[in-house]
């Protein structure tokens, strides 16, 4: 791998997981506060579970979009490939800052499930928004994106069934 391909997919890996940083920035503080005291269906995994899949998901997104980068930023159809990217991994940042925020985001005591249930429909068709990009590009990077859809079928699936529970708790609550 030449050193240039080297520091595009530490960039790529860490811009990626930094979305996650930032998520978990929101999340780690409301689990024992604010979600801990709510009424969740019976499919939610446990706490411990979403730290490495998000970990590994992340890395895979920016493996994925490492692959696309490299084929070069000239091109026209990679800077459209990376902006989708780009406005899939905010929605991603996005969805923790809405659904954990803050008090200051909170709507009658409770966090803003029903936006957030709306970021992670509007999440779900980035996301397939991306990989068919990704695959006109690179079949690989789009590949790279499976994993999510095998996560209950791990990216369209796993925010599918995040979907699910943002929408369960916001009716529960």
């Amino acid at each position: 791998m030449k050193v240039n391909n080297f520091f595009k997919l530490v960039i790529a890996i860490g811009v990626s997981e930094l979305a996650g940083v930032i998520g978990s920035v929101f999340t780690i503080s409301a689990i024992p506060n604010w979600y801990a005291g709510l009424v969740r269906p019976a499919l939610n995994p446990p706490a411990w579970v979403f730290g490495p899949v998000w970990t590994a998901l992340y890395a895979l997104m920016g493996i994925a979009a490492f692959l696309i980068w490299r084929m070069g930023w000239e091109r026209k159809e990679v800077k459209m490939a990376l902006g989708v990217f780009s406005i899939q991994l905010f929605l991603n940042a996005v969805w923790s800052i809405i659904f954990f925020g803050s008090t200051s985001l909170t709507i009658n005591g409770l966090n803003n499930i029903g936006i957030a249930l709306i970021d992670i429909i509007l999440l779900w068709l980035a996301i397939v928004w991306t990989m068919v990009v990704f695959y006109k590009i690179s079949r690989p990077a789009a590949y790279l994106l499976v994993p999510y859809l095998l996560w209950v079928s791990l990216y369209l699936l796993w925010v599918s069934f995040a979907a699910y529970l943002n929408y369960s708790i916001w009716v529960l609550n």
